[in-house]
C-alpha cells in the first residue's frame, strides 16, 4: 500500500500530532508498506529516511500565495508518488487535500487530535476520520460527522521508533519527593492551576520539588506567577526536554491538570514509568486511565480538589506505592504497534469499499 502522511512539519518539539504521525509513518514503512510524508520539515526528517519513509517539503502556511502556491505542488507530489491512501494530520492538509481529492484517486484518512478547535470540523471532509478516544469521537458526532465515517483509534506510544530502548532506564538525580508535569507550556494544559495547588501543599511537605517540563508560549506567564509565591525555589521550569522519560523514570508523582486533552501521550510514558498520577477528568485522560483504575482523576480547574488528592498520597506511604503500581498495569494496549495495526485496518476497509464503489461504477456489480 501507497501511503502519504501530510503534516505542517516534522520538528521534534514535542508536538503530540507529529510524534503520532511519526511513529505510524515508521511503522508502516518497516512493515513493508511504500510511505511518504508531505510536511515543511524538521528534525525527524533524519529518523523517517532512516525507516525508508520519503519526505516531500511542502510548506502549508496560511496566507492566500502560499495557499495556492501549495496546492500546486501538493498536486506535482500526488502525481510522482501516487498515493493510495492520504492521510492528513493537520488542517490546512485536510483541506489541500480534499480539494485535490476530485480528481485523484485515493481514500483520505484524517485523524482529529484537538477536536475542541472550532476548526476541527473540517476533519470530517475526509472519507474516514480516525478520533484518538472516545470523547474525541463523541464531540465530533456532536458536530455532524457520521458513525458511518469515524474510527477511533486511542493513542498509544510505549515502542515508539523515536525513543531508544536505553532511555526507559534512564534516571536523574533529583531531590525526592519529586513532583513532575509534562506539557505544552499553554493555559490549557492547567499549569497554573498545578503551580496553585502545588503552593498549598507546599507547607505540609518542604521536601517536595515541582519540575514543569514543556515550552510554549505561555511559559514565562507561568514563570511569573510561580516568582510570586514563597515556594518559588522548589518550582522548577526544566523547559522541552528531548528525553522526558528520565524525569518520569526519576519523580514519585506525576500530575497532569488540562483543561482539554484529547488523548495526552504523555499518560502512556508516565504510566510505563511507574508513577503515581494525578490527572484532570475531562476529554480522553479518563480512557487513558482505565477510567479511574490507573490514576487518580480530579475535577477541572479545581487547583483545591487537586491539593487535595495530593496530600492523601503524600500522607501514605502504601498509599503512594499503590497507586505507582496500578498505574503500569494493563500498558500493553498503549503500545505504539497496536495504533499502527488498527490504523492499518482503517486503511483497508477504505479501499475495499473503494473497489466496489469502483465495480459499481463500471457496471461490474450488475452483470
Amino acid at each position: 500500500m501507497k501511503i502519504l502522511h501530510v503534516l505542517n512539519d516534522v520538528r521534534e518539539i514535542g508536538n503530540g500530532i507529529v510524534n503520532v504521525a511519526v511513529d505510524i509513518a515508521c511503522l508502516q514503512a518497516k512493515n513493508g508498506h511504500d510511505v511518504a510524508v508531505a510536511s515543511d520539515g524538521g528534525e525527524y526528517e533524519i529518523l523517517l529516511s532512516k525507516y525508508g519513509v520519503k519526505h516531500y517539503h511542502l510548506n502549508q502556511k496560511r496566507t492566500p500565495l502560499n495557499i495556492l502556491k501549495a496546492g500546486m505542488i501538493y498536486r506535482r507530489i500526488i502525481k510522482d508518488f501516487q498515493p493510495d491512501i492520504v492521510h492528513a494530520h493537520m488542517m490546512t492538509g485536510i483541506v489541500l487535500a480534499s480539494l485535490l481529492k476530485v480528481i485523484n484517486n485515493y481514500g483520505l484518512v484524517s485523524t482529529v487530535h484537538n477536536e475542541f478547535k472550532r476548526e476541527s470540523i473540517l476533519m470530517g471532509l475526509a472519507d474516514r476520520v480516525i478520533a484518538v478516544s472516545q470523547a474525541v469521537a463523541q464531540s465530533m458526532k456532536n458536530k455532524g460527522v457520521t458513525s458511518d465515517k469515524l474510527r477511533v483509534v486511542c493513542n498509544g506510544t510505549l515502542g515508539s521508533p523515536r525513543k531508544p530502548e536505553e532511555e526507559k532506564r534512564q534516571y536523574l538525580q533529583l531531590p525526592h519527593p519529586a513532583i513532575l508535569t509534562v506539557a505544552g507550556m499553554y493555559q490549557r494544559k492547567g499549569i497554573a492551576d498545578l503551580i496553585e495547588a502545588f503552593d498549598k501543599v507546599a507547607d505540609l511537605f518542604p521536601q517536595y520539588h515541582l519540575y514543569i517540563v514543556g515550552n510554549g508560549p505561555d511559559k514565562q506567564v507561568f514563570e511569573a506567577q510561580a516568582k510570586q509565591l514563597n515556594t518559588a525555589n522548589r518550582i522548577h521550569f526544566e523547559g522541552y526536554q528531548p528525553q522526558p522519560q528520565r524525569y518520569l523514570n526519576s519523580c514519585d508523582v506525576f500530575i497532569l491538570a488540562s483543561l482539554r486533552d484529547p488523548c495526552p501521550l504523555v499518560i502512556s510514558e508516565a504510566r510505563q514509568a511507574g508513577c503515581a498520577i494525578i490527572a484532570t477528568d475531562v476529554d480522553g485522560i479518563p480512557e487513558a486511565l482505565d477510567y479511574g483504575e490507573a490514576g487518580l482523576l480530579v475535577p477541572v480547574k479545581d487547583s483545591q480538589a487537586l491539593a487535595d488528592t495530593l496530600t492523601k498520597l503524600l500522607n501514605d506511604p502504601d498509599t503512594l506505592k499503590d497507586w505507582k503500581n496500578r498505574a503500569s498495569h494493563n500498558i500493553e494496549r498503549l503500545h505504539v504497534n497496536r495504533v499502527h495495526q488498527e490504523i492499518l485496518a482503517v486503511y483497508q476497509e477504505l479501499a475495499q469499499v473503494q473497489v466496489r464503489n469502483s465495480q459499481i461504477s463500471l457496471g461490474v456489480g450488475n452483470r
